[in-house]
């Protein structure tokens, strides 16, 4: 796995195009607003209050993960230490980058959460117990 941190994952501003009577349109191109070919694309809504998503890893898999609508907080956890980044603005992107932990909160009323993926679904990229998370990304079991 990746030695990757958790300051390795960044805001990535998306490209904005403004009209005042049609609203506002932005824009992701492969390999160019994010640096990676996105291979897969879903989104997740209707979050219940108090609901968390994500609680996961992948070992090859870059993400660009937006707000499209609403507010929802990331935690990135690099087994060392976290930060946790809100995203409330259909025109920011959060890249993650492999062998980073990753959980979504706080989602607002109406919060769409639009992921953009460098790989289609692959079972064997996650791993999906913090324990191996740990083991693998360090060599030692957590405390």
């Amino acid at each position: 796995m990746k030695k990757s941190k958790v300051y390795d994952c960044s805001i990535i501003e998306l490209n904005q195009h403004h009209s005042d009577r049609k609203g506002n349109l932005s824009v992701v191109e492969n390999g160019l607003t994010v640096p990676f070919d996105v291979k897969r694309t879903y989104y997740l809504y209707d979050v219940p209050g108090g609901e968390s998503r994500g609680g996961h890893a992948h070992r090859n898999l870059s993400q660009l993960i937006v707000a499209a609508s609403g507010s929802f907080t990331v935690t990135l956890d690099d087994g060392k230490v976290k930060r946790t980044v809100l995203l409330n603005r259909p025109y920011q992107g959060l890249h993650v980058v492999p062998g980073i932990w990753r959980t979504l909160d706080d989602f607002s009323s109406g919060a769409v959460c639009l992921v953009l993926a460098s790989e289609g679904y692959t079972e064997a990229d996650y791993i999906r117990h913090y324990d191996q998370f740990i083991i693998e990304k360090h060599g030692t079991p957590a405390r």
